[in-house]
């Protein structure tokens, strides 16, 4: 039996994501094979659309192997026609539904450097970003259920919940706080473990509002370079090349990360050693999803939970871009909340948000209860 509530989340990626139109080309990738029936169903809607569907499967324990063994000549000539197929793209969706969250996790830092750098920053980062009305998001399985401590059944309506939700009423909500932050200079950002100090000015402020995350909710700027001072401690789990990190704290000397540390203090430093931008943030952003409460250990979830902001490592966003290039774009998150711990964060010395909740009359259309 067909279930409906991926009829209506192809739906919405299709028509209100990426926005497809007749006769264009659009790439469905899958990384796992789980996000089958998503993936069918989108071409199958594509080609009602009359549009020109594509797609391209990722097997994670196939990618290892290469990775184990794959030279730079290698990752580049692999990367060379998966760019040339991005490049007669008009539109992108990735569907990413790993049985094994951690499957790259002994690949040597070297190989995915290589990668990083001669495949995801190019084929991703400079094409598809750039070039493609795209969207990224997970598929249900067994693999997520487990990792959110839920039942396949309680997850899979959680999700259809969060994924199908309609997003009208909170990107109008967002409109306020777009215009603030583009109005904002200072920022200073406290919490436990947390003084943080950076400039916003000159940097256009984005809202996301289901285009490119499914989920989504949240509204993104990024610090002036060279800005940031102070330290940040993160009170989520953070996964990146397959290793998990917690306890994770930076601290910034005009703009840049001059001391990271973690419960994997080598592993961390090697990701942020990747490159010169890699040391240097490349967005600020505030979580805003209603639905979005608690962590489950995927960034694509975690970083628009409601009360929370992520303070990214790595590459600028394409129109809130301050400038920062690297083959990294690490979202790591922070919750504001009362249940971990609470914080502030203020705009030119004036408190915008405590404890995870808007305090300006302004702003409280994007608590919660005006959301749901």
């Amino acid at each position: 039996m067909k279930d409906a509530r991926i009829e209506t989340l192809a739906n919405n990626l299709l028509k209100n994501a990426v926005r497809l139109k007749e006769h264009e080309n659009i790439l469905i990738e899958i990384l796992g094979e789980d996000s089958i029936p998503l993936a069918k169903e989108l071409i199958k809607q594509a080609e009602n659309m009359k549009a020109n569907p594509y797609f391209n499967i990722i097997n994670y324990e196939i990618l290892r192997e290469m990775l184990l063994h794959a030279n730079e000549e290698q990752i580049k000539l692999y990367a060379k026609h998966d760019l040339e197929r991005m490049k007669d793209m008009d539109c992108y969706i990735g569907i990413r539904a790993s049985n094994n969250t951690a499957e790259l996790v002994d690949v040597p830092k070297e190989k995915m450097e290589l990668y990083n750098t001669y495949y995801n920053l190019p084929v991703h980062f400079e094409e598809r970003v750039k070039h493609t009305r795209w969207c990224i998001l997970r598929y249900p399985n067994a693999s997520m259920a487990q990792m959110s401590h839920m039942s396949l059944e309680n997850f899979e309506d959680f999700y259809f919940n969060v994924c199908n939700l309609d997003y009208t009423k909170m990107e109008k909500a967002m409109d306020p706080l777009v215009e603030l932050m583009n109005k904002t200079d200072k920022v200073h950002i406290l919490g436990e473990g947390t003084d943080l100090t950076f400039s916003i000015k000159g940097i256009p402020a984005e809202k996301y509002f289901g285009t490119f995350n499914i989920p989504d909710g949240e509204v993104a700027t990024a610090p002036v370079k060279t800005s940031v001072n102070g330290y940040i401690t993160y009170n989520t789990e953070t996964t990146y090349n397959g290793i998990t990190f917690n306890n994770v704290r930076f601290e910034f000397k005009n703009g840049k990360i001059i001391k990271a540390t973690a419960n994997k203090e080598k592993e961390i430093n090697e990701i942020l050693d990747t490159d010169e931008g890699a040391r240097y943030i490349g967005e600020f952003a505030l979580g805003l999803n209603p639905y979005v409460e608690n962590v489950i250990g995927d960034t694509l979830f975690d970083e628009k939970i409601r009360g929370s902001f992520h303070f990214t490592p790595g590459d600028g966003l394409e129109e809130s871009d301050n400038g920062n290039r690297s083959a990294i774009h690490w979202d790591i998150v922070n919750i504001q909340t009362p249940e971990y711990g609470g914080g502030e964060i203020w705009f030119d010395d004036v408190l915008v948000r405590k404890d995870g909740r808007f305090v300006l009359k302004e702003l409280e259309g994007l608590n919660p209860e005006n959301l749901l």
